[in-house]
């Protein structure tokens, strides 16, 4: 398959980050061209009489990487706006996991696939998954045509180190959809024994680790309760978690030696600004981890906490949060928070064939209408589309080079309403 857009403005996301007027060229999963005007005319002379499946008129619209949403839980759709306006432990313990041990591996399946739609329609090609039943979300991710980065979510109550080595090796296969990352739930879900179990398998691999790590002030405290003194990073690092990297979700609350051990081991911080403003977690000093050299990717964290998947509303929040935060308007530039959300969530993935537009790399495109009022008049294209853009934008959404939505419309496999219908009745049979 192969899929030419012509007439539209190009943002690669590459150092220098600019934009400029030219043509992209799909063939299969891989991008074959990219370039301006002048160099689309030099190729197209190279290869004269070439045919495409399709020609798509951009219409001076914007083409730039997908979004990587870099901490999700999909499946937690079936309790959007159904456990809200609560302290996070007891939104936790009395509302969520309660309803979670009623869900079957067919209901995260449905669930799933639910979530992914929404990701479309914020453009989003990838998503970093920490969820329940590995299978059948990676199922869900293949059937629906997302790019999905799972990591496991080993704690003392699900999941075993058995099945998180055994989900490594099972989808970490060239040209998959789906990818494999080591992980656990968090410090204070994990014995000891479990988190040195974590460190032997990423040892044996040279693999990274992920978790949720120092989301609130009281999980800080709580883990140097129990170990003499050390926050969650000290802790695991003295366990040898973070010996091949990986990094953490959230991470409002890192101290100096923290963000030293972050710098020094190559972590990425996820940030999830909406869950953390929603739960009254707090602000993670988005602006000190850049200052220190840490790679900063953002997430939604899930629907259940957010309650939206949009990296819109993240990338605003973040450099607002930020801007509040430190009294400084200045903090935090829209073109950092750009990165964090295309280039540097690919870093955090393992995904490097998806995190600019260039040739070889992976057909992870989206398209954002600039023909909206809101992108009106045309200024500074990277910064407004943070500071003013919106799900409304994405004009299309491609992933591994098949458009998988666009103007409104879905090519998942399936068809929306039924997909929607199952997702209810799970609703209803749980709630």
């Amino acid at each position: 398959m192969k899929i030419r857009f012509y007439n539209a403005r190009i943002l690669t996301m590459e150092e220098p980050v600019s934009v400029y007027d030219g043509e992209l060229i799909t063939e299969d999963d891989r991008i074959a061209f990219v370039g301006t005007v002048a160099q689309a005319d030099d190729y197209h002379k190279g290869l004269a009489g070439e045919t495409y499946d399709r020609e798509i008129d951009a219409k001076g619209n914007l083409l730039m990487p997908g979004f990587k949403n870099a901490h999700t839980h999909s499946a937690m759709t079936f309790l959007r706006s159904l456990a809200d306006d609560l302290p996070l432990q007891s939104w936790l313990n009395d509302q969520v996991f309660p309803r979670e041990a009623k869900l079957t591996a067919e209901d995260i399946y449905h669930l799933t696939r639910l979530a992914n739609l929404e990701y479309l329609t914020s453009g989003i090609t990838s998503i970093f998954e920490m969820y329940l039943t590995p299978e059948s979300i990676a199922q869900a991710c293949e059937d629906t045509g997302m790019r999905c980065v799972q990591v496991g979510a080993l704690n003392n109550f699900s999941q075993s180190l058995e099945l998180v080595e055994d989900m490594y090796n099972k989808y970490n296969k060239p040209n998959s959809l789906n990818s494999y990352i080591l992980g656990f739930h968090a410090e204070y879900t994990c014995s000891e024994e479990l988190l040195k179990g974590v460190a032997e398998l990423s040892a044996k691999y040279k693999a990274p680790v992920y978790t949720h790590n120092s989301e609130t002030r009281a999980e800080v405290e709580s883990c140097k309760a129990h170990t003499g003194g050390l926050t969650p990073t000290q802790y695991l690092s003295s366990l040898g978690i973070y010996e091949n990297g990986g990094g953490g979700y959230h991470c409002v609350y890192l101290d100096d030696k923290d963000v030293e051990i972050f710098a020094r081991r190559n972590l990425s911080v996820v940030a999830n600004s909406a869950s953390n403003a929603k739960l009254a977690s707090g602000i993670a000093p988005l602006s000190r981890y850049l200052d220190a050299g840490v790679n900063i990717a953002l997430g939604t964290d899930g629907p259940a906490s957010n309650n939206c998947l949009d990296m819109f509303r993240e990338m605003f929040l973040a450099t607002a949060l930020a801007k509040l935060s430190e009294n400084d308007a200045a903090a935090m530039d829209a073109v950092n928070v750009l990165k964090m959300a295309t280039v540097n969530g690919a870093k955090a993935m393992g995904l490097s064939d998806c995190d600019i537009l260039a040739s070889g790399k992976k057909a992870d495109v989206i398209m954002i209408d600039l023909h909206q009022p809101n992108m009106q008049p045309i200024n500074n294209i990277p910064k407004n589309i943070v500071y003013s853009g919106s799900k409304q934008n994405v004009a299309m959404t491609m992933i591994d080079g098949v458009i998988r939505y666009e103007k409104g419309a879905f090519s998942v496999g399936e068809d929306v309403d039924y997909i929607y219908r199952k997702a209810q009745e799970i609703t209803e049979r749980i709630v």
